[in-house]
């Protein structure tokens, strides 16, 4: 385990690079087989973990009144989250317990869910609360005919958390500090569907080795070149990319010294979703796998934290920074993987090497590893 610099260790950091035209490396080099991309089994065993470790879900600002649900598949599964009249949320398997039709689609508000099949309807907690004609099924338990609850659903650092099935391990929220906010605005959110394994798109946020080439007219100018803080904690991990206008601070006492719009953090939040905070919003980006070639990215979208940026104006700056992201450097990530992926066929490589500036990625797949391993006892 480890913990987080605070925001000034992180800009005396960055300035001791900056100085001295370094950044943080790691002390390995990684090879990852390509067949790691390719392998259904491998993929199969993914899709497993990632059922039976906690997984980031939605942000908890997208559930913001009893009665607010959002519906989607998480690792292949059909899922329901809705916040309670508790306050509460809670997460089930997305179907009705009549004939499995999905009860819900999409994201809303709704006070219960009805089945649009023979309307079997369920209340906020689950409990099957209405059967038309009861009387075609006697002896129905409706006690034991509630919606099928996942296992377990934590709200953490302002994230819903979602275990699946029994959990092969249950450290990999230790030390999470509380990166987002219930009070923070969730303005909307945005589905894509890429054709890249899920790893190679996770892989592209946890280094920045790759921005002077890859984004060379848009986030290159405003940042620096193979410049990052690689911080780790348990499985997860932190990098920073700090911008250039940071140097505004050198002059100032560290005290007063902030890092809003000075630097993005990325949270990796192992094993398919990382959260950046960027210098007008924040995006929540859960990597769902489809297939070993096929992707959807879930991208939750809110402005920053604290309750001063909560008022119209800075949420119409959060949304305008979300388009600049969303128009450039994210198009150029996507396009990346995909090609990467596309290259896979070429059978160029058996395997990929991560360099000591990679330190990121030879962290997650390390853990991938292990934590694979776990699940058979390998």
């Amino acid at each position: 385990m480890g913990t987080l610099l605070s925001d000034a260790d992180v800009i005396e950091r960055i300035f001791h690079h900056a100085d001295n035209n370094t950044t943080d490396t790691g002390d390995t080099i990684w090879r990852e087989p390509t067949e790691n991309y390719l392998s259904p089994e491998r993929f199969t065993a993914e899709l497993e973990l990632l059922r039976r470790l906690p997984v980031p879900f939605c942000p908890s600002a997208a559930l913001p009144d009893a009665g607010s649900y959002i519906a989607r598949d998480a690792a292949g599964v059909p899922l329901l989250v809705v916040r309670g009249e508790d306050g509460k949320v809670r997460g089930f398997r997305n179907a009705c317990r009549h004939r499995g039709m999905a009860v819900a689609d999409g994201s809303g508000y709704t006070k219960a869910f009805v089945c649009p099949y023979h309307s079997w309807a369920y209340g906020l907690d689950g409990a099957l609360k209405h059967v038309p004609g009861p009387e075609g099924f006697p002896g129905l338990d409706q006690a034991t005919h509630g919606l099928v609850p996942v296992h377990t659903v934590e709200e953490r650092a302002g994230m819903v958390f979602v275990t699946q099935d029994e959990p092969v391990a249950t450290d990999t929220l230790a030390d999470i500090p509380d990166i987002l906010s219930a009070d923070q605005v969730h303005f909307d959110t945005i589905e894509l569907v890429d054709k890249a394994n899920w790893k190679l798109i996770a892989e592209l946020s946890m280094e920045g080795y790759h921005i002077k080439a890859l984004h060379n007219r848009t986030f290159y100018p405003y940042g620096f070149d193979n410049l990052n803080l690689v911080e780790t904690y348990g499985p997860n991990s932190r990098i920073t990319f700090p911008f250039r206008r940071i140097e505004k601070l050198r002059d100032m006492p560290p005290e007063q010294r902030r890092v809003d719009g000075m630097l993005t953090y990325v949270y990796q939040m192992f094993p398919s979703t990382h959260v950046s905070v960027l210098s007008s919003h924040s995006m929540l980006i859960i990597l769902e796998p489809i297939s070993p070639n096929e992707t959807r990215w879930v991208i939750y979208r809110l402005s920053n934290n604290g309750a001063e940026r909560k008022n119209d104006d800075s949420v119409e700056k959060a949304k305008r920074d979300a388009e600049f992201i969303e128009s450039s450097g994210l198009n150029e990530d996507r396009d990346a993987a995909c090609s990467i992926q596309a290259g896979l066929a070429t059978r160029a490589n058996e395997h990929f090497t991560f360099g000591k500036f990679e330190k990121g990625l030879a962290h997650f797949h390390t853990n991938l590893r292990d934590y694979l391993a776990l699940l058979d006892g390998r």
